[in-house]
Parts: C-alpha cells; structure tokens; sequence
C-alpha cells in the first residue's frame, strides 16, 4: 500500500468535496490520500514536460470524485486489501478527470458555451492551459489509465466510458429516477463499486450487488448537486435512493458494511 506520506507540491490532494458529508470522513479521506498518493508517483511531471505538466495538473484539478474511493471500499467489502484496488480507483478517478475537463471546456465558455453557467472549482488551474492543450490533454489522460490496469477491470472501465456506457446512459436502465442529472456519475460509480469487487476477489452475485450500490450513490451525488427546486423533493428522492442502495448490503458482513454505507 502506497505511502500517506507524500512530498510538498502544489497541488495537495484537495479538501474532500462530497456532495452528501459522510458518517464516516475519516475512512473515506484516508482513500482518497491513498489515491491521489498512487497517482503522483504513476504521473510525475517528466521530460516533454508540454505533454506531462499539463496530465499531471489536470489529474488533480477536479474536486473529489466518490467514484475512485467506491472503488476500494467495495474491495475491501468483499474481503479484498486496499492495495488490490489502488490502481483501478486511480483508474476511475482518471476517467473522472477526463470529464471534468472536457465538461469544463463548455461550462466556461471555451467550447460552446452553456448560457448562464458558472466557473466550476479547480477550473483556475485547468486554464492555465490553452483550451486546445486542455482538450487534447483531456483526451490523453484516460488512454493513461488504462496502462495501469490489466484483467477484467479494463472491461468494466471502458464500458462505463465507451460507446457501450454511453448507450446505457442515453437509453436509460432500470435504476433511471426522476431528477437525475448526472447520469455520467451514475455509471462512473457502479463502475468503480463493481471493479473494487473485481479486484477483491467477489462472487457475481457481490459483484452485481455493488455495482447497483454505486448506480445508488451516484444518483444521490446527482440529486445532490442537481437544480432541484424543492428541498422537500429532494430529500424524498435522496431516502428513496439511500434505501434503496442500503438493501444491496443486505448481504454482506454487517461490520464492513458499516463503513461502505457510511457515504450515503
């Protein structure tokens, strides 16, 4: 297991920024410093520093994804060690830098703008770079990912941001709920809920279990951060989701289920 013990830089693994604060923030901080450690030692700022300073910035520009820390906690869940999920949780959190930045490029004005939309955080630090280098640099970092990986989990990964996932989003599934805004969230959650089961070692059954668990909390971080008009709504659909998400643990052992619950 990587080091909590990480050299002064300028980009410090950032403040965690979940949507719905957690039971449990001290398990889930200490998953994210695991992450962004293993992730400064697999993208150093290296020689052509033009190709690396740029993937190494904007690796680490985007506020905290939930979906890379799902990632471990499913692992561990189903009886796997931290370090067997380490590099697909990097994976996914890469997978979620690529979308931040390209989502970044629209929010800001620098790709067809959306009228009325607002800086988001970290996009001081994706615009130090031209949107060309933002663009290109964006779709360099995920192929990045996928050289970390080996197995199933390469399949999992490429789903949820290939044509395949795509589809899935844009079609709808069964887990479709009304006001869900980031259907982008919710396949990169299931993804990285079902990959930590992967690389525990969980049986199918586990591993179906937790994927839908992670749809769950990424529609809840989509409820969240969504332009619900109603808070009355909202916290209906927020128990509706939690509940349901909840009964996917019904399985397995109730003391490390404590800790994986503990995000919703």
């Amino acid at each position: 297991r990587p080091s909590s013990t990480r050299p002064p830089s300028a980009y410090n693994t950032p403040t965690t920024t979940i949507t719905n604060p957690t039971r449990n923030p001290s398990y889930w901080d200490n998953i994210y410093t695991d992450i962004h450690t293993h992730l400064k030692k697999s993208i150093p700022i290296r020689e052509p520093v033009t190709v690396f300073e740029p993937m190494h910035d904007l690796t680490f520009a985007p506020p905290i994804a939930t979906a890379s820390a799902l990632c471990v906690a499913a692992c561990e869940l189903v009886g796997g060690q931290r370090e067997d999920a380490i590099v697909a949780a990097s994976a996914i959190h890469l997978m979620h830098a690529t979308i931040y930045t390209h989502d970044n490029l629209v929010v800001s004005g620098r790709v067809g703008a959306i009228s009325g939309s607002e800086p988001r955080s970290g996009s001081e630090t994706l615009h130090r770079f031209g949107p060309n280098v933002e663009l290109m640099t964006g779709d360099g970092i995920m192929p990045y990912g996928f050289e970390l990986l080996a197995g199933s989990v390469i399949i999992e990964i490429s789903r949820a941001g290939g044509a395949e996932g795509m589809k899935m989003i844009n079609d709808g599934d069964e887990y479709e709920v009304e006001f869900d805004q980031w259907r982008g969230q919710r396949q990169l959650h299931g993804c990285g809920a079902a990959c930590g089961a992967i690389m525990g070692g969980g049986t199918t059954e586990e591993i179906e279990r937790l994927r839908r668990y992670g749809v769950y909390v990424g529609k809840i971080q989509g409820v969240l951060s969504g332009n619900v008009e109603s808070e009355g709504v909202k916290k209906e659909l927020v128990e509706k989701l939690r509940n349901l998400a909840l009964k996917e643990l019904e399985c397995f052992d109730s003391k490390m289920v404590e800790q994986i619950s503990s995000i919703v």
